[in-house]
């Protein structure tokens, strides 16, 4: 089953072997891979996906889902000074609406269900509210992604390929806590689900840059490791979680002690002034009995930037 709605999506008609074989295969409409990629993929089979560190990775993106689509903008428009949205059209056909608001040129979206029977939905029940849906990375290099992800056994449950954008989404059970997508755009700067021009609107006097995500669950400790193995980079213990370094930003794994269970509790954002903001959420009783931010039933860990 479909668990994000992917754009334009070029869809495999199994994880099994048949999908690892219809991978390797140009079909009509798909971008032919190049020798480059040829060249590497053979290279990587020799050495072992599962042995290779991804060099270059990226937090891009965090999609939270929230019942109220409205109520969750107007939040993140007030408490973090994101006054532009992109409403993706293509959602519509998986019951969703969504908004997709750049942060600096990384991307915070809410998606809400329309319509009875989405994944999105069940999420909401099963959490009891609003909370972290989905995790996208951003890698140089997609075929070598590809081939770690399957190297360790995580499914690959929906995949894309077209007009300089690849993408693949690991089955949330093989890894943990949320929904992860690797994403690959060529030019590197570009990121197709922004919209058209998002680079037009972005803001910045307020927030910044999204530069983290947190996990929680009953055993951070192997969900960490889960991650470190399927996803190419290194881990580390700190004094309360275990912390997986990217570029420019960082994922951690701590103990699920709110009452709701595993997935995605928290991100954090760099922002100007952490008071400000504060302030901004205290105003519309957005602020937990420990003083931290809350926006679409997620914690927001505030960076002085």
């Amino acid at each position: 089953m479909l668990l994000f709605p992917v754009r334009r999506v070029c869809k495999q008609a199994d994880c099994g072997a048949g999908a690892a074989a219809a991978a390797e295969t140009p079909r009509a409409g798909r971008r032919p891979i190049s020798a480059f990629a040829l060249l590497a993929a053979a290279v990587l089979r020799q050495t072992g996906p599962e042995q290779q560190e991804e060099k270059d990775m990226r937090l891009r993106q965090i999609a939270l889902v929230g019942a109220d689509l409205e109520k969750a903008s107007a939040d993140i428009r007030a408490v973090l000074g994101l006054d532009y949205a992109y409403a993706d059209p293509g959602v519509a056909k998986f019951g969703l609406v969504n908004a997709v608001f750049p942060v600096g040129d990384t991307f915070l979206e809410v998606v809400s269900p329309r319509e009875p029977g989405t994944t999105a939905g069940r999420l909401l029940e099963k959490r009891s509210g609003d909370g972290g849906y989905m995790v996208i990375l951003q890698v140089d290099d997609i075929e070598a992604a590809r081939a770690r992800i399957k190297a360790h056994n995580a499914r690959i449950i929906e995949q894309a390929d077209f007009d300089g954008v690849a993408m693949s989404h690991i089955h949330p059970k093989d890894i943990g806590g949320a929904i992860v997508s690797v994403d690959q755009m060529i030019p590197k700067a570009r990121w197709e689900w922004g919209g058209p021009d998002w680079e037009q609107h972005v803001r910045a006097d307020v927030s910044v840059s999204i530069v983290g995500a947190e996990l929680q669950g009953d055993d951070p400790e192997a969900m960490s490791a889960r991650w470190s193995d399927v996803l190419g980079r290194p881990r580390e213990e700190t004094r309360d979680s275990w912390r997986l370094a990217l570029d420019a930003s960082e994922i951690t794994f701590v103990n699920a002690a709110d009452g709701r269970g595993e997935g995605l509790s928290a991100f954090t954002v760099a922002v100007r002034d952490p008071a400000a903001v504060r302030a901004a959420a205290k105003a519309r009783g957005l602020i937990d009995a420990n003083g931290t931010v809350l926006i679409c039933g997620t914690r927001v860990h505030l960076k002085a930037a």
